[in-house]
Formats: structure tokens, C-alpha cells, sequence
């Protein structure tokens, strides 16, 4: 599967979904952005059942503001409208391998009983 481009419009429906999404924000005018590409693009081929999408800083500077983008390129990754894993850096092909097998293996329950105790009150 080829990757997406992500508009302010369809940021919120693509990554709360189910399943896997990687998303990486990116701008024409970044040397490190332009080295990553190919490597997410290639991912991209390998892995279908994965949506890989891009945002362009340059052109979604509020979505890219509101999600405290300050350094590019950042790879955001989510599992069933979770982010797992949001970092600035380009990842060489290995690493991005080691990230997609992560997230696959997450375990989306305890990750879900997790995030509800931080969200309950304190006992009291």
C-alpha cells in the first residue's frame, strides 16, 4: 500500500481507527525528511495491512502545531487510535522494521486497562 497524505480534514479519522498507522510529518525543504522517505515508502510496499501516512508541516501548519510538531522528520506511530510511539528522528529501514514488529506486538488490552487507572480517580 502506498502511503497517504493526511490533511488537517483527515488526520482524525484515519488515525483513530483500528489498526496500525504510521504517520510521518515531514517538509519539502528537510534534508532528513527527504532521506526518510524512501525508506517509509518502502515499508509502506511491505507491510499492507499498515497504513502509512504523511503529513507536509509546510502545508498543515495547524495540525502540525497542534500535535507540538517542532522538529521534523517525527514519526508518530498509533494501534486502535493509541499513540504507542511519537519521535523526532529519521529511522534507517532496520530500525522502522523493529518499530512496525513492536507495535504489532503491543498488547493492546493491558495498554487499555493501563491508560483507564491513570484515568480514574485516586482512591480516596
Amino acid at each position: 500500500m502506498a502511503t497517504v497524505d493526511l490533511t488537517q480534514a483527515t488526520f482524525e479519522e484515519t488515525v483513530t481507527g483500528e489498526g496500525i498507522v504510521l504517520v510521518d510529518f515531514w517538509a519539502a525543504w528537510c534534508g532528513p525528511c527527504r532521506m526518510f522517505a524512501p525508506v517509509f515508502e518502502a515499508a509502506s510496499e511491505k507491510h499492507a495491512d499498515i497504513t502509512f501516512a504523511k503529513v507536509d508541516t509546510e502545508a498543515e501548519r495547524v495540525l502540525a502545531g497542534s500535535l507540538q510538531i517542532s522538529s521534523i522528520p517525527t514519526l508518530m506511530v498509533l494501534r486502535d487510535g493509541v499513540v504507542l510511539y511519537m519521535e523526532p528522528g529519521a529511522l534507517p529501514a532496520p530500525a522502522l522494521e523493529q518499530l512496525v514488529q513492536a507495535a504489532r506486538d503491543v498488547d493492546m488490552a493491558q495498554v487499555r486497562r493501563d491508560l483507564a487507572a491513570r484515568t480514574e480517580p485516586a482512591a480516596r
